[in-house]
């Protein structure tokens, strides 16, 4: 493939919820262009985009892939997208560098849950979009309702450019609202048409939903609007002209049809995509800020600059960083600066993707979208950019973990091998995160959902041959105090020879919560030397971090040391740091101490037929409901939960709502545990010590 203008360029994301589609949509337009030679299927795990051995086990997208093909002068860069929930975070990437979204929705259940969470990453960056009802040759399609269905959920800017004539088993019909003429889809799977006059019987509904689209476009251009004031009517070239300004702005959402399975209205997709979708020499341009400030930077037209949207490391492919050029030219060989790192780069062998097939060029230019051979200090969402034009361009957002476990290695020596491969595969997909917590002494998972982290685990074995089992995350509560008062902490020895002596009178005071650990010296006199002041606060911390009561960190407490006795021979720092934690553990046990628990914020998006349920689910996971929310279909419920009440959590409310239902979460503050639990960790807490002390 040669250098392209970028007016010559479309980059499309393709989105939508899991089932809708999007791959077969996908393998239907690479093959009307050419860029494959058959139409693979899902079920025989032969597309273009789902080519991972667990995509094609599962038969459902996992990971993000880019397509890259060319037509009639045009090239088009497609990225399919996962859909479910679990995967959906997948979708960031491809929307953040693609010019345009093509939604897709399904004939029979139309706006879901997926569609709603890609149409919100796609209003944050202001997308243009198209949608596309598939799944027109399906029993009990149903067009219509769809349409209305995304209009209720999206606004009147969404407005049919097509309808079917025949939905249902043997459709391939479709009207055409922008050349005003039926379409005739050959059934051979070819994905040709052949114009024909509309129907009488259709003339009506074709001419009343014409006119909607029409006074669309007309009023998306403020000359178009007077011209159609004054005429009544627009030239193709206005209605066309309309479309396209009012798809770039966002005001209108033009809805086709398709049937991708039986390559039925693919074609005529494509033609809109090149026609009316924005290239990226139309749309607004990237701005970005100068490295370590929030100073705006113009970026240069002839410099490169470029985001890297994301990062591969597979057998079919090879390590890979994908990225799309903003400005000036990546060519292979060619020095570049990691601007988010501060690190200098070389570019090597540069590629277009389709799917797991390479093809090797010398450059990407403006505009275009390909994959440099995996850069040793890039990684997704960083910018590249020419080294004597630093800018960084706004990154990808991922979402939160909501589903955490901790895992342990089946074979003792894998541990170093687990965290090579866990921050490997956290390199490929930001929306999971894994590290090892030393106060919980686990190593810590956490993604989107059990699914999610299933299919990590799986490429832990698989990628890195080391198998891991999974057990419960233990919660860090933790430990403080709601009174105040005074300990003396001795620490005498004499066995012979020189001994050990410290005494340290120390006071406990609780402070206020998030303010963690204050240390005050108040030895007056010379009680305690100077010298030995500082092994007292660290025999404290060293004890709060072990915690009192039942093991766990002690926070916000003020500890005050004011009086002491050592000894000229036998006092030494141990002695002190062993007094200083004594001290703390008498004081602490006299301070009424008690056991916080971490609450987390959850947002809760389900259906309103699922309210109830949900509510109380909640409630019973000793959760506080903070309000409620309409958005759109769909109900928000904010409330504050115990982190300890929410593991699996997103597995249970997807049981409970049909799969509908999603959430977020993150830490808020902590607080005091019911008595009973806490009476139960202190319980543990105390026989596993006897038991380790062989008591």
């Amino acid at each position: 493939m040669s250098a392209i203008a970028a007016d010559k360029i479309r980059n499309i994301a393709l989105v939508g919820h899991g089932g809708s589609g999007k791959t077969t949509l996908a393998e239907s337009i690479m093959y009307k262009m050419g860029t494959t030679t058959r139409m693979g299927t899902i079920e025989a795990g032969n597309t273009i985009s789902d080519y991972r051995p667990a995509e094609v086990d599962r038969q459902i997208s996992i990971s993000s892939t880019l397509m890259t093909g060319d037509y009639q002068g045009f090239r088009l860069n497609i990225v399919d997208t996962p859909g479910f929930n679990d995967f959906i975070a997948e979708a960031r990437g491809p929307i953040r560098v693609a010019d345009a979204a093509v939604v897709v929705l399904s004939g029979l259940n139309g706006v879901e849950v997926g569609t709603e969470q890609v149409w919100g990453f796609a209003d944050e960056l202001n997308r243009a979009r198209i949608i596309v009802i598939n799944g027109l040759d399906r029993e009990n399609a149903r067009f219509d309702e769809v349409l209305q269905d995304a209009k209720n959920e999206f606004g009147n800017k969404v407005a049919a450019l097509q309808f079917p004539v025949n939905q249902g088993d043997g459709f391939n019909q479709i009207i055409d609202l922008l050349k005003m003429k039926l379409l005739k889809f050959d059934r051979e799977g070819k994905g040709d048409y052949t114009e024909e006059e509309i129907p009488p019987e259709f003339a009506d509904k074709a001419a009343d939903m014409h006119q909607i689209i029409l006074e669309n476009a007309a009023e998306a251009d403020d000359d178009l609007l007077e011209i159609y004031f004054d005429d009544g009517d627009l030239t193709q070239e206005q209605f066309e002209q309309g479309l396209r300004t009012g798809i770039s702005k966002g005001s209108i959402v033009p809805v086709l049809c398709a049937a991708a399975s039986a390559n039925i209205g693919s074609k005529r997709l494509l033609e809109t995509i090149l026609s009316l979708l924005p290239n990226p020499a139309e749309v607004e341009p990237e701005k970005g800020v100068k490295p370590g400030t929030t100073e705006k930077i113009e970026i240069q037209s002839d410099k490169a600059v470029a985001l890297t949207w994301k990062t591969l490391s597979e057998a079919h492919v090879g390590e890979l960083s994908l990225i799309r050029v903003f400005s000036g030219a990546v060519e292979s060989g060619s020095e570049l600066f990691n601007t988010t790192t501060g690190k200098s780069e070389k570019a090597g062998q540069i590629f277009h993707l389709t799917g797991k097939e390479r093809r090797q060029v010398n450059s990407l230019s403006a505009g275009e979208m390909g994959a440099v051979v995996k850069l040793k200090n890039t990684h997704t969402g960083d910018t590249l950019s020419d080294s004597k034009h630093k800018v960084v361009l706004p990154g990808i957002k991922f979402p939160e973990p909501v589903m955490r476990t901790a895992v342990v290695p089946k074979s003792k020596g894998d541990e170093d091998k687990i965290s090579t491969g866990l921050q490997s595969i956290h390199e490929e997909d930001p929306s999971f995160v894994a590290a090892y917590d030393p106060e919980l002494q686990q190593t810590i998972i956490a993604g989107q959902g059990e699914f999610h982290l299933d299919v990590i685990i799986e490429r832990l074995k698989d990628k890195f041959g080391v198998e891991v089992e999974r057990e419960d995350p233990k919660i860090p509560y933790r430990e403080t105090i709601r009174g105040t008062a005074e300990a003396e902490g001795k620490h005498k020895k004499q066995s012979g020879g020189r001994g050990q002596f410290g005494i340290a009178n120390l006071k406990l005071e609780p402070m206020p919560r998030g303010e963690d650990f204050e240390f005050v010296n108040s030895i007056y006199g010379g009680a305690i030397p100077s010298k030995y002041i500082p092994a007292v606060e660290k025999g404290i911390r060293e004890k709060m971090a072990k915690g009192v009561v039942a093991g766990y960190k002690v926070v916000d407490v003020k500890v005050t040391l004011y009086d002491g006795k050592f000894h000229e021979v036998d006092s030494s720092e141990l002695a002190f740091k062993i007094a200083g934690s004594l001290g703390f553990a008498n004081a602490f046990a006299k301070c009424k101490p008690m056991i916080l628990e971490p609450i987390y914020d959850i947002e809760v998006r389900v259906p309103e037929a699922f309210m109830g349920d949900v509510m109380g689910d909640i409630s019973s996971r000793r959760g506080k409901i903070q309000g409620m929310e309409a958005a759109g279909k769909m109900q928000v419920i904010k409330a504050k939960v115990p982190l300890g009440e929410l593991n699996k959590y997103s597995t249970a409310l997807r049981s409970m709502t049909q799969g509908r239902g999603v959430h977020r979460q993150k830490l808020s503050h902590y607080e005091e545990v019911p008595g009973d639990i806490q009476a139960n960790l202190i319980e543990i807490y105390q026989k596993a010590r006897a038991e380790g002390s062989g008591g």
